[in-house]
Formats: structure tokens, C-alpha cells, sequence
């Protein structure tokens, strides 16, 4: 996973954005872009996300197009080819099975990820590299942290919350001075969702894009900013 650090764009995208829909100038973003591939040596595949839990399985073709598929995540079995999502407080998941045959990154944003994006992807790369979920690896990246996470009752009952419950296991109610909010913990619900679909091997999260903005673009904290990118591949 990225940083923001490094790179050609200049404020507020300053300076490694990789997203080339916020408004940044376009050949700051194809330098970035460039710069990225080099440095992870495979050719990444760009989504057009837009929250939802659409899949697909990509190839080195996929690398070079000129208008991005549109989807929230991807999976390939092809060597040297980069599945990779972009997020400025969303929590991207990144998916290999334990005899590297297959590899997925997913973007899980609150909606994608009630909506089931953590399992499509989960169980489409256990069919593509003919294992069972106990045999994945999946890595959660930076996202929004539970202190920092604001919700409202649609969020809860999207999880299957009762916003009318005081105690939830990944909710915290803000209380009198903010009524009708919560703080979620989006990497904590990611976490429920892979173990209830059979993941045992799931690690990383813990680091908050909207508290450290030296490292990771925050949407939630700038309005208008670059975007973070996370990658997987399979070695050729």
C-alpha cells in the first residue's frame, strides 16, 4: 500500500495521488502512475470503483486500458499482473491463497462491505485457486479508524445492528452531545465478515488514514484530496 509521499502532484493532491478522478492534473497522474508500476515491478489493473461488490477477473490486456473497468474489485491468476484499488479512508483487502495461485484486492467502503464485497471476493479467488477460505491470506490496509469512523442508524442497520441496542460489538454510541451517531470500526467489521465466511489468516489494519496526514489521504478529513492505492500480485 501506498503513502502519499513522494510524487509529482501538487497541493491538495501533494503529492503521490494515484486516482485520476479528484481533479489533479492528468500528466501528475500518469507520473505517479508510472512511478508506482516501476517500483512494484507488475502492471497494475485501474477500477472505476463506485461502492459496490462487483468482481472481475483481469489479465495483463486489462493494464493498459484507456477507460478503467468499473468495479470494487478484481482477481487474477497471471503473473506480474497488479490487482489494485484506490481509497482515501475506505479499507482495501487484499486476498492470496498459500500456493500463490490466485490473488484479489477488494475496496470496502461501509456500503460495499454490508453489501458483501469481503466474500465475494473471498470466495471467487477460492475458485479460481481451487482451495477452501482457511487457506487464504487476506491483509486489511489503512482506512478510517474507529475513533474517527462518524455513522448514523443507516450504517448499523446495514450490519444488522439495532440503533434502539446500547451495546454493539463494532459500535460505539456518541452519546447525548451527538445523538443519532455512532463511531464505527470499519476494519473491525471486515474482520467479523472474513472469520463468518471461513478466513482464518487475516492481519494488518490498525492504522487510520483521517490521524496521520503526513502519511494517507483522508476524504473524510480534506474534502478534496489524492488517493492511496493497494496492491497484489503474483510474481512471474
Amino acid at each position: 500500500m501506498t503513502t502519499r509521499r513522494g510524487g509529482a502532484s501538487g497541493a491538495p493532491w501533494h503529492a503521490f495521488n494515484l486516482g485520476d478522478a479528484v481533479g489533479d492534473a492528468p500528466q501528475a497522474v500518469a507520473a505517479n502512475r508510472a512511478a508506482f508500476a516501476r517500483a512494484i515491478g507488475a502492471a497494475p489493473v485501474w477500477l472505476r470503483q463506485v461502492h459496490g461488490t462487483r468482481l472481475l477477473r483481469v489479465g495483463r490486456a486489462d493494464a493498459g486500458r484507456a477507460a478503467p473497468l468499473e468495479a470494487d474489485a478484481s482477481l487474477t491468476t497471471e503473473p506480474g499482473v497488479a490487482c489494485t484499488v484506490q481509497v482515501a479512508d475506505c479499507l482495501p483487502l487484499l486476498f492470496a491463497d498459500r500456493r500463490a495461485r490466485a490473488v484479489a484486492a477488494a475496496h470496502a467502503g461501509w456500503r460495499g462491505l454490508a453489501g458483501g464485497i469481503a466474500e465475494v471476493a473471498l470466495h471467487a479467488l477460492c475458485d479460481a485457486a481451487s482451495c477452501e477460505p482457511g487457506e487464504v491470506r487476506v491483509w486489511l490496509g489503512a482506512c478510517i479508524g474507529p475513533r474517527r469512523f462518524e455513522v448514523g442508524a443507516d450504517v448499523l442497520e446495514a450490519f444488522g445492528a439495532d440503533p434502539r441496542q446500547t451495546h454493539h460489538a463494532r459500535f460505539v454510541a456518541r452519546g447525548p452531545t451527538h445523538p443519532g451517531k455512532w463511531l464505527a470500526d470499519l476494519a473491525g467489521l471486515a474482520g467479523d465478515r472474513l472469520a463468518a465466511a471461513g478466513a482464518r489468516d487475516v492481519d494488518g489494519g490498525g492504522r487510520c488514514t483521517v490521524g496521520d496526514a503526513s502519511r494517507f489521504f483522508s476524504f473524510r478529513r480534506d474534502g478534496v484530496t489524492g488517493r492511496l492505492a493497494a496492491a497484489v500480485w503474483l510474481r512471474g
